[in-house]
């Protein structure tokens, strides 16, 4: 048995999917642009060079779940996947996880983004299982909370190996197991697997896989 994990924003998508969702938000007019806008550049930055709050992060990122119906959310996302998600979509890495699923492997997308965000993005791609941040519900509603481990950084093992394990799986199960990533903050799960991918590594990550001789591409 053999598993392919991939991260999702940069490295499957030409682009973050979180950065994205809070721009279209700002431009249907729905978040404020004179305060969002900066503070959605601010947590990218932070995001980039490794000091992201993520309880700030994710407190910024789901109070616009809890603020509207679940209906009027679905449909504001189907217009995000036309207009945003399916552009960033590139042949390359669309080809990448096909040839992993042919292949019969066990595939997971794992991503910080939410999975409200995130979970149409998975099925797009063909890939069955989602490991993400998980928004909190309460009767069908959002709360702006989290529910769980965040899937970020150590919380990425935590949760692949929560779900490995309700699978009635563990790490010792795959004879080879791979992990795409492009950003130094993927680096807890990039050691834990035997196939670690800088795939459009930012430059921390890229000069890391150099020296470990970890494979480098570009799937965007």
């Amino acid at each position: 048995m053999q598993l392919a994990l991939f991260d999702l924003d940069n490295t499957l998508l030409s682009g973050d999917s979180d950065f994205a969702w809070a721009e279209f938000l700002i431009q249907k007019g729905v978040l404020d642009k004179t305060t969002q806008e900066a503070r959605n550049r601010e947590f990218l930055a932070a995001y980039q060079d490794g000091t992201l709050n993520i309880d700030e992060f994710l407190a910024f990122q789901l109070k616009p779940l809890a603020a509207h119906p679940r209906a009027t959310l679905e449909a504001w996302h189907a217009e995000f996947m036309t207009a945003r998600i399916y552009p960033m979509m590139g042949k390359v890495a669309r080809a990448k996880v096909r040839a992993h699923r042919e292949a019969g492997h066990l595939c997971a997308l794992v991503t910080a983004t939410n999975s409200f965000v995130t979970g149409p993005i998975a099925r797009a791609f063909g890939i069955e299982h989602l490991i993400a941040t998980v928004p909190a519900c309460e009767n069908g509603a959002f709360t702006g909370q989290v529910r769980g481990e965040p899937a970020f950084r150590a919380g990425k093992v935590i949760r692949v190996e929560s779900w490995l394990e309700s699978l009635g799986l563990y790490w010792s199960s795959f004879a080879d197991a791979w992990f795409y990533s492009d950003s130094h903050n993927d680096l807890p799960l990039l050691e834990k697997v035997s196939h670690p991918v800088a795939a459009n590594p930012d430059e921390r990550l890229a000069r890391l896989a150099s020296e470990r001789g970890w494979e480098i591409i570009r799937l965007c």
